[in-house]
């Protein structure tokens, strides 16, 4: 019997004209068709070209030039242009082998798929998600709820008087005993603040976001905001890692790498570093404003006013070509417990793994730093940028502590906030210019190492002064308009 030979999928001219020149330069072994190599080529993939460079040596320098020459042709990225040729021989394909009945109109879930990408629609549903997702069940249950109890009765009640009375009595040296009970002890600080505030705000996050992702809603989500983001030099793409930033930026910014230019990658490393509070930040702000609607207007407003402005002028300034949007929408469906279990557990098991032992530095460091003076040194540093902005000397420490995590600075806000030490406007000052503030310690790792370190200082010394400056004119407005909060 005969076996019919494959015809491969045939390429509008200048494709096809470009995969015979970079067929006939190849010279090394890849183990696929020199046709297969060509394509992998024209679609940009990275590996594929530090394969060629290194078999090809001096002749990679002609097929760089017949990639370009090819990509001159087209308006779009040649990705998107492959990708549309082989979808459309797909359906083909399809037409003439698949036979579906038409359901009469559309289902429930298409419905509603429809109305979540719609700006009309889809909006108000955003506005829902956001106020019952994340400030009803992060900020007021997780934040305020969970926190209240397994701060104030769990460690404040039961684990740190238990803990402290057994330091003492077994360690003989005070700076020994407070070192892990005393104002800045690894179980009293570190783990009470890793556990007790931060572990139920990320929890109750992690379970939201595993909702939004087993539903479907995220790609959605990112077909509606397309439109936002192409003012400030992003695609409906960026909503992935932008929504990730919310559980933790520092693993958001290695997801950046899904994007499709450098340009797009550097902007969302950006925005991500100054104005995405991570779910701790952000539940603990919650938790902290909640009380106040107008409040929790203001620094909403003036984070996403911030977040616009940047994107807008990092657009603007920022060399590379913009890249193009097409996303596969799947089917929209009812999430499943299994998987919204697994995925929080997958992402707590993350979070005692990678943040816990940053908390134990940081106590360790901070105890060690108030042992030498070296605290108080830094903390009069930071007291005449505190009090530029209008907050009391108190609040140096609560900077201090962002900087080892952005969560640890959040925790240390909070604690001012319950003690009355910062309350009214200084109070949305402070979230404000907290948020705003330079990345965290991880982060900034992140950065080296994703967009190198002339691009993550430039970063990082932007917006240590940026912050600062935005809280300073907000203070000035607030205080000028003698707004009462």
């Amino acid at each position: 019997m005969l076996q019919a030979k494959a015809v491969p999928l045939q390429y509008d001219e200048f494709l096809e004209s470009a995969l015979g020149k970079i067929g006939g330069l190849l010279r090394g072994n890849y183990g696929v068709s020199k046709r297969t190599i060509g394509l992998l080529l024209l679609q940009g993939d990275h590996q594929i070209e530090r394969q060629v460079r290194e078999q090809e040596g001096s002749g990679y320098t002609a097929i760089q030039g017949i990639l370009a020459e090819a990509r001159a042709n087209y308006s779009q990225p040649l990705s998107y242009i492959i990708a549309l040729r082989q979808q459309q021989e797909v359906r083909r394909i399809l037409a003439g082998a698949v036979t579906s009945r038409e359901k009469p109109g559309k289902g429930l879930a298409e419905n509603l798929s429809r109305l979540m990408m719609n700006p009309i629609t889809g909006v108000p549903i955003l506005l829902l998600v956001l106020y019952f997702g994340l400030y009803q069940f992060v900020g007021v249950f997780g934040a305020q709820t969970l926190v209240d109890f397994i701060e104030g009765t769990v460690f404040g009640e039961w684990i740190n008087p238990w803990v402290t009375d057994f330091v003492v009595s077994v360690i003989p040296l005070p700076v020994i005993q407070d070192l892990f009970v005393g104002e800045y002890g690894i179980i009293t600080l570190g783990f009470t603040y890793a556990f007790a505030l931060i572990l139920p705000i990320v929890g109750t996050f992690f379970i939201v976001f595993s909702i939004i992702e087993d539903s479907g809603y995220l790609p959605r989500l990112a077909m509606l905001i397309d439109r936002v983001f192409k003012v400030i030099g992003l695609s409906g793409r960026a909503v992935i890692p932008m929504v990730l930033g919310f559980g933790c930026d520092t693993m958001a910014t290695i997801v950046t790498r899904t994007q499709e230019t450098r340009r797009e990658r550097v902007i969302t490393t950006l925005l991500l570093a100054l104005a995405i509070p991570c779910s701790a930040q952000l539940g603990v702000i919650l938790a902290i404003l909640s009380g106040n609607g107008l409040a929790l207007l203001i620094w909403a407003g003036v984070i996403a006013l911030v977040l616009l402005l940047v994107g807008y002028l990092a657009a603007k300034v920022i060399p590379g070509e913009r890249a193009s949007f097409y996303m596969e929408v799947p089917p929209l469906r009812l999430p499943k417990i299994s998987n919204v279990l697994l995925k929080t557990y997958a992402r707590l098991q993350w979070y005692f793994t990678e943040v816990l032992p940053f908390f134990i530095l940081a106590s360790f460091l901070l105890w060690a730093g108030d042992l030498t003076g070296l605290l108080d040194f830094i903390s009069r540093g930071l007291e005449p940028l505190v009090k530029f902005i209008g907050l009391p000397p108190e609040a140096a420490f609560v900077f201090l502590y962002g900087f080892f995590r952005r969560d640890f600075g959040a925790a240390g806000l909070y604690n001012l906030h319950s003690s009355g030490v910062i309350l009214g406007i200084p109070l949305v000052v402070a979230a404000v210019t907290l948020t705003l503030f330079i990345p965290c310690v991880a982060q900034f790792m992140v950065m080296l190492k994703e967009r190198g370190i002339k691009t993550a200082l430039a970063i990082a010394l932007f917006i240590f002064p940026f912050a600062f400056l935005v809280g300073f004119i907000l203070n000035l407005v607030l205080t000028t308009l003698g707004v009462s909060l």
